[in-house]
């Protein structure tokens, strides 16, 4: 199978008359070696059932097909999703196992039956699409939101990789403790194990970005999904960072209902209410949710606080 080029992108996005906005996020991979690097990264299972976000004009969805996986492409793009299937068609045959869904994907809850399996659908427990991997290049301005949407809705993820703006990569990833660490690297830790799995220069782009992009992969555990237990947490989460340069005391006085409640729940938690969010593990969040839902619950636990921004600029 050929992997798109340079000049096939360039041409591909002139016969439909593409013009790549930055309000869109779109910057499409022209470099086949990166593109096999990052299916490389992935590190999937044969034949696994891949779901991608953003394919745009093809790059990476010709690499995973191209690795033995089918793909269910979710393009957001009217114009971008009606050219993409005669490029799957050309560069990788008719008889690919690819599907697109022209969809915003922060609204997507389910994806369609697989194409090509061998398996009945009689015999399957449920024959929507259980994907078990998400590979994508994201779209920057709504990367964050997007990945935590996935990771909820769709249980059956067990590997994550992709590629977004290298300072939101290091944020996901950072550890507790680190200025970069917040409400997106506590989220998605919440789900497994986050991990900085390399860096992505701005020159196998088209257009080339002004920043440096970064992978991400995250090896997914988290069996239990109680969505009540995740509401809870994250409401936690939102209110621990934002006003992140107070100490926990002062910052969940309004989770908790006073700065007294606040206090007495942290140090019931065996955290010290001097502490700030930075500074706690995803067990930590935990186990402070759970104590404020043995006493009683916290006056604002059961329903999410007001959301810092997704991808967490302050400092």
């Amino acid at each position: 199978m050929t992997l798109l080029t340079a000049r096939d992108i360039r041409e591909l996005a002139a016969d439909i008359g593409l013009r790549p906005t930055k309000q869109k996020g779109q910057n499409f991979v022209i470099d086949p070696n990166t593109v096999r690097s990052i299916v490389t990264t992935a590190g999937l299972e044969e034949n696994s059932s891949v779901v991608e976000i953003g394919p745009g004009l093809g790059s990476l969805t010709l690499g995973l097909l191209e690795a033995g996986h089918s793909v269910t492409a979710v393009e957001i793009d009217e114009l971008l999703a009606q050219k993409l299937p005669s490029t799957v068609d050309r560069f990788a045959g008719s008889d690919a196992p690819f599907q697109l869904v022209n969809a915003d994907a922060l609204r997507v809850t389910t994806l369609p039956e697989p194409q090509h399996t061998t398996e009945p659908a009689d015999d399957r427990p449920d024959a929507a699409n259980q994907p078990d991997a998400l590979v994508s290049n994201l779209p920057y301005n709504v990367a964050v939101p997007v990945l935590l949407h996935f990771l909820e809705t769709f249980p059956s993820l067990t590997t994550v990789l992709v590629m977004v703006q290298l300072e939101v990569a290091e944020r996901l990833a950072a550890a507790p403790g680190s200025r970069t660490y917040g409400v997106p690297s506590v989220k998605a830790q919440w789900y497994g194990d986050v991990q900085l799995a390399g860096k992505v220069g701005k020159n196998v782009f088209w257009p080339a970005p002004n920043i440096d992009s970064g992978l991400v992969r995250i090896d997914v555990t988290r069996t239990d999904r109680d969505p009540e237990v995740r509401g809870r947490l994250f409401a936690l989460i939102d209110s621990a960072f934002a006003q992140r340069r107070k100490t926990l005391r002062a910052a969940l006085s309004g989770w908790a209902g006073s700065p007294q409640q606040s206090e007495d729940l942290l140090t019931a938690a065996g955290i010290d209410p001097k502490t700030r969010g930075e500074a706690l593990t995803v067990a930590d969040f935990q186990r402070l949710a759970a104590v404020a839902v043995g006493a009683g619950g916290a006056s604002n636990a059961d329903a999410a606080a007001p959301a810092p921004p997704a991808e967490d600029p302050s400092p």
